[in-house]
C-alpha cells in the first residue's frame, strides 16, 4: 500500500497580496538598508520569538534591502549591545538606538512596518514645533515605552518615540517593550496601564500624547498636559469646526463637506473617542461584529476622504462673534460654525485610592490593560451594557473577573445578561467599592453592601471600572454654553446652543450613549448647520439665499 503524503494546511500569510504591493513599492524607494539583530534564547518566550521571526520574514521577502541575523542571548554580540531579554530586537544599531522587547503583533505590527520605512529614509518627519523642541535637548534620553498588542492608543505613542530616536540618534535609545512578553519589566515599572513611558527612569506618561505633548514631556522629564506654541499658531478659514472625533464629530465632518462646507475635525485624544477602547461591536447596522478599533478605522478613512483632520489638538478657547475664532494648542481657527462633539469621558468612582492607583491597578480599559492581568482575579465594578461586555472580554482572555453592582439587578442588554450566566462569572450585587488599597499597585478593595449592611475585603489585583460616563463639557461652560439640569448641553431640535454659530451632537447632549446615535446626531446637526449657514437664523434681516461660505 502506498502510503499517501499528508498535506499540510496553507499558512494565512500576514500580509494580503495589496498591502504586500504597496510595502514593497514603498520599501523600494528607501535610500538606505537596514539592518535587523535579533536576539533569542531556547525555550524563553518562545512563542514571541516565533512570532517576530515570522514578521521579519514576511517584510524580508518584499525587499533586498532589509538583513537580518538571529544570535542566541549567549552571543559576544548580545553582551555587546547589552541584549538581555529574549526577544530583543535592534532596528539598525550602526544608526539609531532602538530596540523590540517581545513581538510586534496586533495593534504593533503596523508601528513595525512604520518604523521600517523611518529607518529607511531615517527621516522622522517632525512638526516644526516638535523638532524646535526636540533639538533644545541636550542630555541623553533613554526612553522605555510599554505597550500592549491590544492597546489601540499605543501605536500613536510608539510614533512620537520613534520620531524622537530617528531624528536625534544621538541623544535618543528606546527601548519598546510589550507588557505581555516582558511580564516582569513590567511590573518592576508598574505599567499596568498602556501605554506608559519612562525616560531617564522618570515617569513621563501615560495614555496617549500629542505629537509636541510628548516631546514637551521628554524634554522636561514630567507629564505635560498642554503644549503651546512659542510662536502664533497658523491661521485657518473655514466654514465649519467639529470639536471631537467620535462617531458624531466624523459623521458630521463627511455630511458638512459633501455639502459643500469647508469642515474641519479637531480632536485632543484618540481618534474615535471611546469606541476606539471597545472590545467588540456587534449592533452597529450592517457590520454584524467588528471590533471597535477596527469600526474606528474605517470611519476615519470615511471621514479623510472629505474633511481635514487634526488630531492631537485640544481646543482651549471659542470666542463667539463672526467669524468665531476657535484657538487650539496649535493653531487658530476663523471659522462661521463651530460644532461641538466632544463626546464623554469615563466616570470614575470617587473612592480612595482610585486616583493614586490609577495605572497600578486601576484601569477604564480592559481592551488596553485586560491582558496584563491574565490568570490573576479582577473586580469589574458596573451593572450595564459596557461592565457586562468587559467582563465576558476579561474572561475570555483568562482573567478571573467578578462583577461588583450596586443594585439587585443589572442594566445590561437580556442577551448579554445571558452571556454572564453562561460564562459563570460571580456577581456582586448591592455591593459599592468604597476604598481600593495597595501601596505600589492594588492589592485589594473595601466592598459594603448596601441590602445587609455588610463590609469586607476581596483581594484582588486589579479594577476595572465602568460606570458609565460624564459629559466632557468643560469647552462648552469656558464658552457660556448652557447646560442641562443633567450637565449635559442644552440644545434645540436642530441642535442650536444658546450661542449663535455653536451646535451640539453626540454623547454631550445626553440621550443613549449608541455608536449609531451619535453618528445620526452628527450627520443631522451637519445639515442643519448647511442650512442656517445658507440663511443664518441670527440675523433676522437676512434674506433666505444670501449667506456666504468663507473661502479658506
Amino acid at each position: 500500500m502506498v502510503k499517501k503524503k499528508k498535506v499540510e494546511p496553507k499558512k494565512k500569510p500576514l500580509l494580503d497580496k495589496k498591502t504586500a504591493d504597496l510595502l514593497g513599492l514603498i520599501f523600494e524607494k528607501m535610500p538606505h538598508r537596514i539592518e535587523l539583530l535579533l536576539f533569542t534564547s531556547p525555550g524563553r518566550n518562545e512563542p514571541y520569538s516565533a512570532a517576530i521571526r515570522e514578521m521579519i520574514r514576511s517584510v524580508e521577502t518584499l525587499t533586498d534591502k532589509i538583513d537580518w541575523r538571529e544570535y542566541d542571548l549567549a552571543h559576544e554580540l548580545a553582551v555587546k549591545h547589552q541584549a538581555q531579554q529574549s526577544p530583543t530586537l535592534l532596528l539598525d544599531p550602526e544608526h539609531t538606538h532602538l530596540r523590540w522587547l517581545g513581538a510586534p503583533i496586533g495593534h504593533e505590527a503596523e508601528s513595525f512596518l512604520k518604523s521600517l520605512i523611518m529607518i529607511g529614509h531615517r527621516n522622522a518627519n517632525l512638526g516644526k514645533q516638535s523638532l524646535k523642541v526636540l533639538n533644545s535637548i541636550e542630555e541623553p534620553r533613554r526612553i522605555k515605552i510599554f505597550v500592549s498588542p491590544t492597546c489601540p492608543y499605543c501605536p500613536q505613542q510608539i510614533m512620537n518615540a520613534l520620531k524622537a530616536a530617528v531624528e536625534r540618534p544621538d541623544l535618543i535609545f528606546l527601548e519598546i517593550i510589550d507588557v505581555q512578553a516582558m511580564a516582569e519589566l513590567a511590573e518592576k515599572y508598574q505599567a499596568f496601564s498602556t501605554p506608559t513611558v519612562y525616560a531617564n527612569e522618570k515617569l513621563i506618561a501615560r495614555g496617549a500624547q500629542s505629537e509636541e505633548l510628548f516631546m514637551a514631556s521628554l524634554k522636561k522629564l514630567e507629564e505635560e498636559a498642554i503644549f503651546i506654541p512659542d510662536n502664533e499658531a497658523e491661521e485657518i478659514q473655514v466654514d465649519l469646526v467639529v470639536v471631537g472625533a467620535g462617531p458624531a464629530g466624523l459623521s458630521a465632518g463627511i455630511y458638512a463637506a459633501r455639502s459643500g462646507l469647508r469642515a474641519v475635525v479637531v480632536e485632543k485624544g484618540v481618534l474615535g473617542g471611546q469606541v476606539a477602547a471597545t472590545p467588540l461591536v456587534e449592533n452597529y447596522p450592517g457590520i454584524p461584529q467588528i471590533g471597535g478599533k477596527a469600526l474606528v478605522d474605517i470611519m476615519v478613512a470615511h471621514a479623510l476622504e472629505y474633511a481635514n483632520v487634526f488630531p492631537g489638538e485640544e481646543v482651549m478657547e471659542i470666542k463667539p462673534g463672526q467669524p468665531l475664532v476657535v484657538s487650539t494648542s496649535r493653531r487658530r481657527f476663523l471659522t462661521r460654525a463651530v460644532l461641538l462633539a466632544s463626546g464623554a469621558v469615563y466616570r470614575r468612582l470617587g473612592v480612595p485610592g482610585e486616583d493614586r492607583l490609577f495605572g497600578r491597578g486601576v484601569s477604564y480599559c480592559s481592551t488596553c490593560d485586560g491582558p496584563l492581568f491574565k490568570k490573576r482575579k479582577v473586580l469589574m465594578v458596573g451593572g450595564g451594557d459596557s461592565a457586562v461586555t468587559e467582563a465576558l472580554h476579561l474572561h475570555q482572555i483568562g482573567v478571573g473577573v467578578t462583577l461588583a453592582h450596586r443594585r439587585d439587578t443589572l442594566r445590561a442588554q437580556a442577551q448579554l445578561k445571558d452571556s454572564l450566566r453562561t460564562a459563570k462569572i460571580p456577581v456582586l450585587f448591592n455591593t459599592e467599592i468604597r476604598e481600593i488599597r495597595g501601596e505600589d499597585r492594588v492589592k485589594e478593595v473595601e466592598l459594603f453592601n448596601n441590602l445587609t449592611e455588610i463590609t469586607e475585603v476581596l483581594a484582588v489585583d486589579g479594577v476595572f471600572v465602568s460606570v458609565g460616563y460624564s459629559p466632557a463639557v468643560e469647552l462648552a461652560l469656558r464658552t457660556g454654553v448652557e447646560l442641562t439640569e443633567d450637565g449635559y448641553i442644552k440644545k434645540d431640535s436642530r441642535h442650536r446652543t444658546n450661542i449663535p454659530g455653536i451646535y451640539s451632537a453626540g454623547d454631550v447632549e445626553g440621550g443613549y450613549k449608541q455608536i449609531v446615535i451619535a453618528a445620526g446626531q452628527g450627520s443631522e446637526a451637519a445639515l442643519a448647520i448647511f442650512e442656517d449657514l445658507v440663511n443664518p437664523y441670527w440675523v433676522s434681516d437676512q434674506p433666505f439665499g444670501s449667506g456666504k461660505i468663507i473661502e479658506a
